[in-house]
């Protein structure tokens, strides 16, 4: 079971702060935590029993659609052997985990780690509360601990055949000493978990009971709309509050920080109104002329500079380069992205002068507190964040909680009176925390016989922990650039053998605030990689599947996705009239991956993306249809990446201001997934982000088969696929 943390309050901002650069679904909605426990005995932190035998499994981390706090409720209902059809969930509150020490662990749900990283404790959890509630049981009846069993929650003495229930001793075991030394199942003994049951949320949210952060309403509740300076860097410099101060329901309009400006009203429609009607002049500052244009030569420049950090070194790859019967060479690039998620950023928040709650929906919960502890003046024992579900989240509500503290900088002036703070679309893709913008370039060797001899990688581009959380920096080098091209670890390995190879990183920061975007560098990363991977193959007069099983060699995890995909798709056999497939594999977030792809191109230039394979290997696959969906919606995600995902910059501002201006992938447009969930065991790997990497090379690779065209940038939208 987790150790108790110790934590002051200092260490706790510092740390939340940095925790949310890296890397959790209430079915109550905790206002004011009163709904938490309900009075019910809590047998640990993680397992609460009630009388009627329900079950709640208290999860740190937060459900945005992944699947995390089903699979994490499973794991502990395995170990608990409690009956799955009573099992329900709860948030705790980062304020409770705080004057816990910290016994729920990390908040941060980020990096595909809700599972990965926390099943450990919480099976525990669940196998020390079985512990208890026996023992209880055992107590009661004056009999030895081992002559009884259980089964779905019914504690049974097999010797006078006398039964009783969970909820009937819950009670007892809960003053219960917590037992030091709990084994766990081993997973082929799994009978809950491994399973695909489904989820916990499901009737939710398809009888509209779900809530989301949108959602919360309070007593007396007023509504604020937010600008804030529309270009990079820039400040408020003055509003006339006079000319709205009359407009229908307006109560309040009120500087925000140095760079906002905020109407309050007593709906939100009257509060976006007024500030639309608001005169404000803004300090646009130095970022004034910034463009795309500037920022993709400030790039280019770094592609041949002679600094860069190193991320991986193999060999002497300059003098295999210069000794090549072949060389290959290529510069990819990879856009601005904006997280755009359903649901804009909003908070509410209600300030008094001893006592600041906010609610709101986030990835990171203590770095929500965090925030609000600042915002609000006041200390931490005096201040909490109740979580409500996301309506999307991928990375945007992790990394930064700028939203939060508006909200509770607005709530700030005008004390005792709740406030919901609710983000335009506009402002919401104006002011983002946007995927970086790289370029690489690719330079292999290849030696007279066709094999791979030398690699030189090089990233030119921005670097999100010098944006976002500079202390993570180590020797100004940012480890999160070289995402799944590391020569080791658990987390993500190059996988190809390569005897000269230098994989390096020359950090360009433009101004524009990076963040940490779903899959986040593995994304580029495996798209430079697998796309370059396939020219190199071409080059050679090799095939791209044989090309890439001669350098995995070495690599059997990385090869098995590989080989799976390929046998699946049909590989080396006659595809459709005028389908062509592309191959792409990958490793990050501690899970192996491959895809398929099979697309059509007209002779006009239209893409139909007709067919997608995808392998998957997690070490322990806890719920098989949850990682099943979670791929299907990574080819979503990736694929409208590749389609149509790009911000531009014009006059120090986004150009992108909606759906209209970004577009998201339709439904029409959605290839036929086919996932194989291929688990082999002794680790455990991440399913929410993984497969991203290989939707864009996979459908590039493919696309090249089709057409003979290399694209090497995105989105799709800019390239020309006609065959003329």
């Amino acid at each position: 079971m987790t150790a108790a943390l110790d934590v002051s309050r200092r260490s706790f901002l510092v740390g939340s702060a940095a925790a949310a650069g890296g890397l959790a679904l209430g079915f109550n909605i905790p206002f004011g935590g009163e709904a938490f426990a309900q009075g019910a005995p809590e047998i640990n932190a993680w397992v609460v029993v009630r009388p009627d035998d329900t079950v709640v499994v208290r999860v740190g981390r937060v459900e945005m659609g992944q699947g995390t706090l089903t699979g994490l409720a499973q794991l502990v209902a395995e170990e608990l052997e409690c009956d799955w059809s009573k099992v329900t969930t709860e948030y705790p509150t980062p304020g409770q985990n705080v004057a816990r020490s910290r016994v729920w662990g990390n908040f941060q749900t980020a990096g595909s780690r809700g599972v990965r990283d926390s099943h450990d404790y919480m099976r525990k959890g669940g196998a020390a509360a079985r512990q208890m509630l026996i023992q209880a049981a055992a107590n009661q009846w004056g009999v030895p601990v081992g002559e009884c069993t259980v089964a779905k929650g019914v504690i049974t003495h097999g010797a006078s055949g006398r039964t009783t229930t969970y909820g009937k001793v819950a009670d007892a075991a809960s003053k219960l000493e917590p037992p030091k030394d709990v084994p766990l199942k081993d997973p082929k003994d799994w009978t809950v978990a491994g399973k695909p049951v489904k989820r916990l949320d499901t009737a939710a949210k398809l009888n509209g009971s779900q809530i989301y952060s949108m959602d919360v309403k309070r007593p007396g509740m007023l509504n604020a709309a937010i600008k804030a300076c529309p270009v990079f860097g820039g400040k408020l410099k003055g509003f006339d509050a006079a000319t709205v101060e009359g407009m229908p329901g307006v109560k309040k309009i009120v500087r925000v920080g140095d760079d906002a400006v905020a109407v309050v009203a007593d709906t939100w429609w009257r509060a976006k109104s007024a500030l639309d009607a608001l005169p404000i002049e803004w300090d646009e500052g130095p970022n004034a002329q910034l463009s795309s244009e500037v920022i993709a030569q400030m790039l280019k420049e770094g592609l041949t500079a002679e600094q860069a950090f190193v991320g991986n070194r193999a060999g002497d790859v300059k003098a295999a380069i210069a000794n090549a019967a072949k060389t290959v060479e290529a510069v990819y690039g990879f856009p601005y992205q904006h997280h755009a998620t359903m649901e804009p950023m909003n908070a509410t928040a209600l300030w008094t002068s001893d006592r600041c709650e906010v609610w709101t929906a986030t990835q990171n919960a203590e770095a929500a507190l965090a925030t609000a502890v600042d915002a609000a003046g006041l200390p931490i024992e005096k201040c909490d964040v109740y979580r409500l579900n996301l309506g999307g989240g991928f990375g945007r509500r992790a990394t930064s909680h700028d939203f939060v503290r508006q909200a509770v900088l607005i709530a700030k002036q005008m004390p005792g009176t709740p406030v919901k703070l609710i983000w335009s679309r506009e402002e919401d893709m104006l002011h983002g925390r946007y995927h970086p913008i790289t370029q690489a370039r690719m330079v292999g060797a290849l030696d007279d016989q066709g094999n791979l001899t030398g690699l030189h990688m090089r990233i030119s581009g921005q670097s999100i922990l010098a944006g976002l959380n500079p202390q993570g920096l180590q020797n100004g080098r940012d480890p999160a650039t070289f995402q799944g091209l590391n020569p080791s670890g658990a987390e993500g390995v190059f996988g190809y053998t390569v005897p000269n190879l230098l994989i390096d990183h020359a950090m360009r920061n433009p101004p524009v605030p990076p963040g940490f975007w779903r899959g986040v560098n593995n994304n580029q990363n495996a798209l430079y990689l697998e796309c370059f991977m396939d020219e190199l193959a071409h080059a050679a007069g090799q095939d791209p599947l044989e090309f890439r099983r001669k350098l995995l060699v070495n690599h059997p995890k990385h090869l098995a996705v590989l080989d799976a995909v390929a046998e699946k798709a049909g590989w080396g056999t006659q595809a459709p009239q005028g389908v062509y497939r592309g191959l792409a594999q990958h490793m990050g977030y501690g899970s192996y991956v491959a895809a398929c792809a099979e697309v059509s191109v007209s002779d006009d230039g239209a893409l139909k993306i007709h067919r997608i394979v995808a392998a998957t290997d997690c070490g322990h696959a806890v719920n098989p249809q949850q990682i099943a969906a979670q791929i299907e919606g990574s080819f979503v995600f990736g694929l409208t990446a590749l389609l149509y995902g790009e911000i531009t910059l014009k006059n120090g501002r986004v150009e992108q201001e909606n759906f209209d201006t970004y577009p998201m992938m339709r439904m029409t447009e959605m290839p036929a997934v086919e996932s194989i969930v291929m688990p082999s065991g002794d680790f455990w790997g991440g399913v929410g982000e993984p497969t991203i990497f290989v939707a864009a090379p996979a459908v590039l690779n493919a696309i090249f088969a089709a057409t003979g065209k290399r694209i090497r940038s995105g989105p799709l939208t800019n390239a020309d696929l006609s065959k003329a």
